[in-house]
């Protein structure tokens, strides 16, 4: 079985992640108080300022390349704006082939040779000699990003930006610049410039009170269930007992969604802080009835990139049947091969693409037929499996993985779950699958509206205060605090 690892890197990150003492206690506490008093007119450029140090503090080696690219694409864009005809698509082109270029080698290049010396090797050949290149943080969000300003330009629904400072504070806004949500420049083109309108106390206080529930659920539920998942997935094959697998893929479940859910959550507080609407990225993902169903929930931003701008243009569902299914199977081999490279990304993103075919073929009626517990029962084991290519290492470690699941020895079972882990589990649980009942899903929009009382924003302002400080409390306690998206 080939058995190809995600491959490692010379370098590694010292990334500034949103759950780490540095950025709580230090940088956000210095870029608010100064963002707030700055005159409006100096805010992008003090944001810009505050992004490529962030940035720079993990990526220092990177940061002239991005800030290149973003020049370059900037000034191509804006030509292109003002061309017609062949010039123009040349410019398109061009444009394309700079970010997808940069995207491919910096992210690709290593999976690439790893496999051609795997064929080498087989066919006898001494393997080519290759210095691996290491992932700058955040490419895969910024240069999607990069690609819906040059489409939007192209497509004609929004002119270029006029300053290339304001296009540099769009690419690297450090909230959503290393894990997302992708936000598409139509989304925000009118904000980059005036953001007057979201300027104000409700925003701020509101904005404070969603990044404390993001902080809360990468802190509190998602680094617990990690610590013990890594263990679990470290495990040699033999030692691993099926009811420790099952709990080990669902710990892995819950942490995934509260991690990058969490993150979600902490970069739409974070923007809504500093006058940005982002659009939200996950909306109870694990209630879904099919698997159609969970990327409407899941990840959000990425399948209405897909959709938008790769399903609709390979012609959506205006073809005949057998085109849309293979539309679909590209659609999420892309995807599953941008969340990393490695061939369990790839059969990941094929496994959903499968499922998905199915459910345009038949899946969807049976589904509706068994009712909506059943739906979600069945839904949420499918993600499971999904959830077993995504973490493992490599192809041989998911198989060995999964049939552990199945394999049922007792005597295996020896794997210890602290008082801690499973309380954790349970909340995790409790809160995925809570919105099946009615009226949770209103009030989940109600609790995180912009427009409040100003004894219901005294509330929360407490209660986010309270969060902060227990966050805070088990970060500097506690060692174990993951970056699980530099991978991606």
């Amino acid at each position: 079985m080939l058995n190809l690892p995600f491959p490692q890197t010379l370098w590694e990150p010292r990334v500034m992640v949103f759950s780490s003492s540095l950025f709580l206690l230090y940088f956000l506490p210095a870029f608010l108080v100064v963002y707030f008093l700055l005159p409006r007119r100096w805010k992008n450029m003090y944001a810009l300022v505050a992004s490529v140090v962030f940035y720079a503090w993990g990526a220092p080696d990177f940061i002239l390349i991005v800030l290149g690219s973003i020049v370059t694409d900037f000034y191509l864009v804006r030509e292109m704006s003002r061309s017609a005809g062949v010039r123009r698509n040349l410019l398109l082109a061009l444009s394309l082939i700079l970010n997808i270029g940069l995207l491919v080698y910096f992210k690709y290049a290593n999976f690439m040779v790893d496999n051609l010396n795997c064929i080498l090797s087989a066919m006898g050949i001494r393997p080519a000699v290759w210095v691996e290149v290491a992932l700058p943080i955040g490419i895969s969000f910024f240069t999607f990003q990069k690609l819906t300003y040059t489409v939007d330009v192209y497509r004609k629904t929004n002119p270029p930006l006029r300053h290339v400072r304001d296009y540099a504070l769009y690419i690297l806004m450090f909230p959503q610049l290393v894990a997302g949500p992708i936000v598409r420049f139509n989304e925000i083109a009118h904000q980059i410039e005036d953001r007057s309108a979201n300027e104000n106390h409700n925003n701020r206080l509101t904005g404070f009170f969603r990044f404390t529930v993001g902080l809360a659920k990468k802190v509190l539920i998602a680094n617990v269930l990690g610590e013990q998942v890594d263990a679990i997935f470290s495990m040699p094959p033999e030692e691993l007992g099926s009811g420790t697998a099952w709990l080990g893929i669902v710990a892995y479940a819950f942490q995934i969604y509260y991690d990058f859910s969490g993150y979600s959550d902490m970069a739409i507080g974070l923007g809504r802080m500093a006058g940005f609407d982002f659009p939200e990225n996950f909306n109870n993902p694990y209630i879904a009835g099919s698997i159609s169903e969970f990327w409407r929930r899941w990840h959000i931003t990425l399948g209405r990139f897909m959709k938008d701008y790769l399903y609709i243009p390979l012609g959506g569902n205006r073809v005949p049947a057998a085109r849309m299914f293979f539309n679909l199977w590209v659609v999420f081999l892309i995807s599953g091969l941008w969340h990393g490279a490695a061939w369990n990304f790839v059969i990941w993103g094929a496994f959903h693409g499968l499922f998905l075919v199915a459910d345009r073929l038949f899946l969807l009626k049976v589904l509706q037929k068994a009712g909506k517990i059943p739906s979600i029962i069945f839904t949420f084991l499918i993600t499971l499996h999904g959830w077993v290519l995504f973490r493992a290492d490599n192809i041989t470690q998911a198989w060995f993985y999964i049939k552990n699941m199945y394999a049922f020895t007792p005597a295996a079972d020896q794997y210890y779950f602290d008082a801690k882990m499973r309380f954790m589990l349970l909340l995790g649980g409790f809160f995925s699958f809570v919105a099946i009942f009615r009226g949770i899903e209103p009030l989940q929009e109600h609790i995180f509206a912009k427009s409040k009382k100003p004894v219901t924003l005294l509330i929360m302002t407490l209660a986010s205060a309270i969060s902060f400080i227990i966050c805070l409390s088990s970060i500097t306690s506690s060692g174990f605090n993951p970056f699980i998206y530099f991978r991606f």
